[in-house]
């Protein structure tokens, strides 16, 4: 895969910022790895990060590239801060950068799919939240949605880390349904939207653990389908999260059927 490390400048945000990106490449003579590239336009899954990371997080600590290169899919990693993917009370619009600004950048940098039936979202903790809310703010963008140890009740931040939570979500205000995961999935089932497919994991000894598994149980509730997976005595870890990404990249509808471009 070619690997690409891009800064541009965000109008959006009103500064430089980076992201990274891997890019299908055919190729047949790398020892141990296969690249696949169809040709066309790239299947693209967005990849985010965590509270304490930044974009260069994925390509460090996983091995994410090797996953992905058999499969031909391009992978986008943005930097998004300690933002919690959102607009923020004092701070910048990540949340308008994320969703609107990225894909348009992204897409007239790169040959990406615009296609619904090509993109994905998936990232870990902080950046599983972004993922899933993104997802059920958006369905009509994505196939699909993964979240790996997500944080899925940000309102517990306001114990965890208080003076984040003042910083992107306001001091004293109750948190809006726009950031809300439980509260976007049951607009989602009370309007009976169609949703991209959800795959949830996390491991049992995990602090998230607990959001986890009552935000698994919302979506049942609801009678919204998704794939969870949980593992035995596994906390907030990196060697989890890569094993988690090639799951990830395996479960993704990435072969359905294709109109011509």
């Amino acid at each position: 895969m070619a690997f690409i490390q891009c800064d541009f400048y965000s109008e959006v945000l009103g500064v430089s910022t980076s992201v990274n990106v891997l890019l299908p490449e055919q190729t047949s003579t790398q020892i141990g790895m296969e690249g696949r590239s169809s040709g066309r336009k790239h299947p693209t899954l967005y990849l985010l990060h965590g509270l304490s990371d930044d974009h260069s997080i994925w390509m460090r600590r996983t091995a994410v590239e090797r996953y992905a290169a058999p499969l031909g899919v391009a992978v986008i990693m943005p930097n998004i801060g300690r933002s919690f993917y959102t607009d923020m009370a004092c701070g910048y619009n990540y949340w308008t950068f994320l969703s609107e600004e990225l894909p348009r950048v992204c897409q007239s940098f790169f040959p990406l799919s615009d296609r619904q039936e090509d993109t994905f979202v998936a990232g870990l903790s902080m950046g599983g939240y972004g993922a899933f809310k993104w997802a059920l703010r958006q369905p009509g963008r994505f196939a699909a949605a993964a979240s790996l140890s997500g944080a899925m009740r940000v309102q517990e931040m306001a114990e965890r880390v208080p003076h984040d939570y003042r910083l992107i979500f306001g001091e004293g205000k109750e948190l809006a349904a726009e950031n809300d995961l439980f509260a976007l999935a049951a607009k989602a089932a009370e309007e009976k939207t169609a949703l991209p497919r959800l795959y949830q994991c996390c491991g049992t000894t995990d602090f998230l653990y607990e959001e986890n598994t009552a935000f698994r149980d919302h979506l049942t509730s609801l009678g919204i389908p998704s794939h969870y997976e949980e593992e035995e005595g596994t906390a907030h870890e990196w060697a989890y999260w890569d094993r988690q990404i090639a799951k990830v990249l395996n479960w993704l509808p990435l072969h359905g059927p294709k109109d011509k471009e």
